[in-house]
């Protein structure tokens, strides 16, 4: 038996209806391949984007603009020296979700770095790692969409994948 939302779905898929995202805010950390797909692709699926990066020699903003508790934050880059503070400080913020690429199969970076400078436990497990839908991602389009996908899963409290 269809229901209501199934007939909304339908109707915004087939372009008869306006999709209700609500006000959402991506922000990207650190100028690289993943944040320059992440933030076209976040603005087609309705987010307002930003790209935060402390070097003044690269794209994007130094400085954090005001976040608040419908603001993804992905950190594209955890090679960068920076990342523990600007970690701390979009911590500092209340951020729906944040979080850090990277290798599972590897050490989380980010956590020395943030203990380093004095950022509770509490406030470290904050940070996702590793993030996005594991669909074998290698290009940075597909960490891209595999990011997005699980953002979209988690804000609407879906597991991701084939299930339904």
């Amino acid at each position: 038996m269809a229901t209501p939302h199934d007939h909304d779905s339908c109707a915004v898929a087939h372009g008869d209806a306006p999709a209700r995202t609500g006000e959402r805010t991506l922000v990207a950390i650190f100028a690289t391949p993943v944040a320059a797909h992440l933030l076209r692709y976040g603005a087609d699926l309705g987010y307002r984007t930003f790209l935060i990066d402390p070097d003044k020699d690269r794209d994007g903003l130094s400085d954090l603009p005001p976040l608040d508790d419908a603001t993804d934050v992905v950190v594209t880059d955890h090679h960068r020296r920076e990342l523990g503070p600007v970690l701390r400080d979009v911590l500092t913020q209340p951020v729906r979700w944040v979080g850090v690429m990277g290798n599972p199969r590897h050490p989380a970076p980010h956590i020395p770095a943030l203990t380093e400078l004095g950022v509770p436990a509490g406030d470290i497990s904050r940070v996702h790692r590793p993030i996005g839908l594991n669909i074998g991602s290698r290009t940075p389009a597909e960490i891209a969409v595999a990011t997005l996908a699980g953002l979209i899963a988690d804000r609407n409290g879906r597991p991701g994948g084939f299930e339904f």
